[in-house]
């Protein structure tokens, strides 16, 4: 969905939206649900990874998009998928999801809890876009990216990994209406309320502050140097806030990914999809540090420093 059918159907154009925040187009999941993407980008993983359907112990999946509300979309894909093994549970982190699986997965794994982790982050946000909001509805897009999680004794893989979380921002960026404190009701006017709200501008000040902060104390927890980082990995949410953050980490927009472009925001598929398409472009070699960073509705955020 290109920014010219977004000028179709509200007060907005082309340059004002690129301006903004560097969204040229995105992705728009007709027909599927995104247990469905996760199953196909989980496929790939395991593909990639040589790792058997029955090597799987655990499946984190951080979504705010579930197929519903009860079960877990981890549970559902665990059946899709054939996992025997796997015991499933998602993450409700927004944007910091896929970062926040993998730091819960990763020392399952290296205490021997656990075999092999398949971490997925996916989101359907068109399912929640109020495509009447012109400040919101051009930002997101759906997608999904996987990961798996194995032993290694080489010292590589996640080597540190930092979160942060501060409820009083809540506001700024959340569905009102839908949960126990506001059920939807036989009346329900469907207003709005129960799509994405965000306070752009007051989000964006918490996140270059914050994003920035994560990725030095990351950075800082592992003994490196911001210098020593071979490339960032950012969520893509907004390119003005991936250059701020390569600028106070005092690296160029050389070391640091970004496909905002292509794909908009897509919450916790955002970094996975970034990092699948860094590797497969061979923007990353073996030995090099990889950090990840992202913030999200809660506001939550955090970072992960990789040694690939």
């Amino acid at each position: 969905m290109t920014n010219a059918d977004f000028e179709k159907i509200v007060e907005t154009s082309d340059e004002w939206i690129v301006t903004r925040t560097g969204i040229k187009e995105r992705r728009i999941a007709n027909g599927m649900a995104s247990s469905d993407m996760a199953v196909e980008a989980a496929k790939k993983a395991l593909e990639m990874a040589g790792c058997a359907n029955d090597e799987i112990g655990i499946i984190i999946v951080g979504t705010v998009t579930p197929d519903y509300r009860l079960p877990s979309t981890a549970c559902i894909v665990q059946e899709k998928m054939g996992l025997p093994n796997a015991v499933a549970l998602d993450v409700t982190a927004a944007c910091t999801g896929f970062i926040t699986g993998m730091s819960l997965a990763a020392p399952l794994v290296e205490n021997g809890q656990y075999h092999r982790a398949l971490v997925i982050g996916v989101e359907k946000l068109s399912a929640f876009t109020d495509y009447t909001d012109r400040n919101t509805c051009v930002l997101f897009g759906d997608a999904a990216g996987a990961a798996v999680l194995a032993p290694d004794s080489n010292g590589s893989g996640l080597i540190s990994t930092y979160l942060r979380s501060d409820g009083s921002y809540r506001k700024l960026l959340w569905a009102e209406v839908g949960g126990t404190v506001e059920p939807y009701s036989p009346d329900f006017a469907y207003d709005g309320r129960d799509k994405i709200y965000m306070n752009g501008a007051d989000v964006f000040k918490v996140a270059v502050k914050e994003m920035c902060n994560a990725a030095l104390k990351v950075i800082e927890n592992a003994g490196l140097q911001p210098s020593d980082v071979s490339l960032i990995v950012p969520h893509q949410a907004n390119i003005r806030i991936i250059e701020a953050i390569a600028k106070r980490l005092k690296l160029g927009m050389d070391r640091v990914f970004v496909n905002i472009e292509k794909y908009g925001n897509t919450s916790a598929a955002s970094i996975p999809l970034a990092l699948d398409e860094a590797n497969r472009a061979g923007k990353i070699k073996p030995g090099d540090y990889v950090l990840t960073v992202a913030f999200g509705g809660g506001l939550i955020w955090g970072a992960n420093l990789l040694r690939w």
